[in-house]
């Protein structure tokens, strides 16, 4: 009976040791970091495997995908068909997008005067970033928000510098409820800014943001919470004023997901449903269909498949949305098509 155990140990020890040595890497979105660095720390503590992530954005995620320089990447923003194509002719494999949780991109701002619960529609919001309202005492954000005194102070626009996912999410948002940014802007990971200040990764724009007396900006919600900074309740398609909450993410989720297409490419911007939030999306794993290193595609599945299993229950406690259980599920399926040769 002793000697048994002793075998039982040996082989855990060295199964531990040889997962040890496995690494994977990867980067892209900034947007998930917060959970991703809990995952992947959980992870190792459990399995020894270790799995390092770039935050670089969203767009860099795809670059390197595309290049064939990671293992996987992130993005809030879904690759585009000539995208995917381009994997395909550089790596001879396709690529699937993975959801991994929802969250909620906030509307931040710097006006220690107002406090927070500020209350912005989508048509003041956008013709903030379009550059039309440039005063914080404009007459349509005071009319939207009379218990408060606004200041009479320039509106700073900050938004992101480097391929973003976030801004994927905003602008995309921006593209539904304003004919005039769809139609001048666009959507985009990057999109030419018709005005403000650029910050690298979410950290970058709320840093910006916390420093710039009556700044205005957008980040992921987990980044607002962490450095204190307010966020602004959003007028939704229904009508009324929502603020992003994992519940009302959820909310959203909850009705665009009935019409989920099979690659996951889905926006859930600007959801109906009176208690949806607004600026809501999805972030994905992007994992090539096949893997030539047995090892660390195997290993890729079996984190996968934790992540979207008990890796979800750390998702509220980090200000994210687990994905809803039949989502799960889909996801599940789909893990199990990854080829590992």
């Amino acid at each position: 009976m002793k000697l048994k155990w002793m075998q039982i140990l040996l082989f855990v020890v060295c199964t531990y040791f040889s997962n040890a040595q496995l690494q994977l890497n990867g980067a892209g979105a900034t947007f998930p970091y917060v959970i991703y660095s809990k995952w992947f720390d959980v992870y190792k503590q459990k399995t020894g495997i270790q799995i390092n992530y770039q935050s670089i954005g969203s767009g860099g995620g795809i670059r390197q995908i595309i290049e064939g320089t990671v293992d996987f990447g992130g993005t809030d923003g879904p690759m585009t068909d000539q995208q995917l194509e381009d994997v395909k002719q550089k790596q001879g494999t396709g690529v699937f997008h993975i959801p991994m949780v929802m969250g909620a991109v906030v509307v931040t701002y710097n006006l220690p005067e107002v406090g927070p619960d500020l209350k912005l529609t989508p048509d003041v919001l956008a013709n903030i970033f379009l550059g039309k309202i440039t005063k914080w005492n404009d007459s349509r954000i005071v009319e939207i928000n009379p218990e408060r005194t606004m200041p009479n102070k320039p509106i700073v626009v900050v938004h992101r510098s480097d391929g973003s996912g976030t801004t994927y999410i905003f602008v995309d948002y921006l593209c539904k409820v304003s004919e005039e940014w769809n139609t001048k802007v666009g959507r985009g990971t990057s999109v030419n800014w018709p005005l403000g200040l650029g910050g690298k990764g979410n950290e970058g724009v709320t840093g910006t943001v916390k420093q710039m007396d009556g700044a205005i900006g957008y980040v992921e919600m987990a980044y607002a919470v962490k450095n204190n900074l307010p966020y602004a309740s959003i007028r939704n398609k229904e009508g009324v004023f929502v603020k992003p909450t994992i519940e009302s993410v959820t909310k959203a989720a909850q009705y665009e997901a009935k019409y989920m297409p099979a690659d996951y490419r889905v926006s859930i911007t600007n959801s109906a449903g009176k208690d949806s939030y607004p600026i809501s999306g999805f972030t994905w794993l992007l994992v090539y269909e096949r893997y030539r290193n047995k090892e660390k595609g195997k290993a890729l599945v079996n984190f996968l498949q934790w992540a979207l299993t008990e890796g979800q229950k750390y998702a509220p406690e980090l200000l994210y949305a687990p994905l809803p259980p039949d989502l799960q599920k889909m996801c599940l399926k789909t893990v199990k098509k990854i080829q590992v040769k």
